[in-house]
């Protein structure tokens, strides 16, 4: 299968079923907001070592990792957990914060593969800005101790990264955005690849094709 190569002179976007069986399908172009709000709305996200590539690496994968916001799982542990009302849930302020956390919590920024460097910060704080990407932040009194963030567009969140740096905080996180997403009616949130974490919480696998149907609103 080919890998196409894009440039920064144009903003397109090839066909995803030519791509990789790991979904990998293009290479090059660049992290502009134009092409990121481009790439999400036909199911493309960046994906790339920022130590090892120059350049970002785009997938599209044909089998979808999705959790629908009706069907988050949520434990009988979590639910105990809920019920105790230790931690505090917000919505969207601390963005600079939690996409901090997500980048260098357990020292991730120093290990191998490390994707969330300085590039991709850059591109989603501007997202962030323009109202096209938000997060989730969990707190024990003043201090942040966990969330996540994504992009929300067309009625759906693509989730980039989550962190936590006591147990369950992310989990407490994402079980607060799907229950917010299901009161607005929004259709999933990606979740980009499989994880055992995410497919305990409710997240299911749907094809290419019914995933662009329901962000096209059909």
């Amino acid at each position: 299968m080919p890998v196409f190569r894009l440039d920064t002179d144009s903003i397109w976007f090839p066909t995803p079923r030519l791509g990789e069986p790991d979904g990998l399908v293009a290479v090059g172009g660049d992290l502009g907001t134009e092409r990121l709000l481009l790439a999400y709305a036909n199911g493309f996200f960046p994906w790339y070592s920022f130590r090892d590539c120059d350049e970002p690496l785009w997938y599209c994968p044909m089998d979808r990792f999705v959790i629908f916001p009706a069907d988050i799982h949520i434990s009988h542990s979590m639910r105990l957990l809920i019920k105790q009302h230790r931690f505090r849930v917000s919505l969207g302020t601390a963005f600079d914060r939690v996409v901090e956390g997500c980048a260098t919590a357990n020292h991730r920024d120093t290990l191998d593969g490390a994707w969330l460097g300085p590039d991709i910060v850059e591109a989603y704080t501007r997202l962030h800005r323009l109202g096209f990407a938000t997060s989730v932040e969990v707190w024990d009194g003043d201090r942040l101790v966990g969330g996540l963030y994504g992009v929300v567009l067309k009625r759906a969140f693509f989730g980039e990264s989550m962190f936590s740096l006591v147990p369950n905080a992310s989990k407490l996180a994402l079980i607060a955005l799907a229950q917010r997403l299901a009161q607005l009616g929004w259709h999933f949130i990606d979740c980009q690849f499989e994880t055992p974490h995410l497919r305990t919480m409710g997240g299911s696998h749907i094809p290419y094709a019914r995933y662009m149907a329901l962000l096209d609103g059909q």
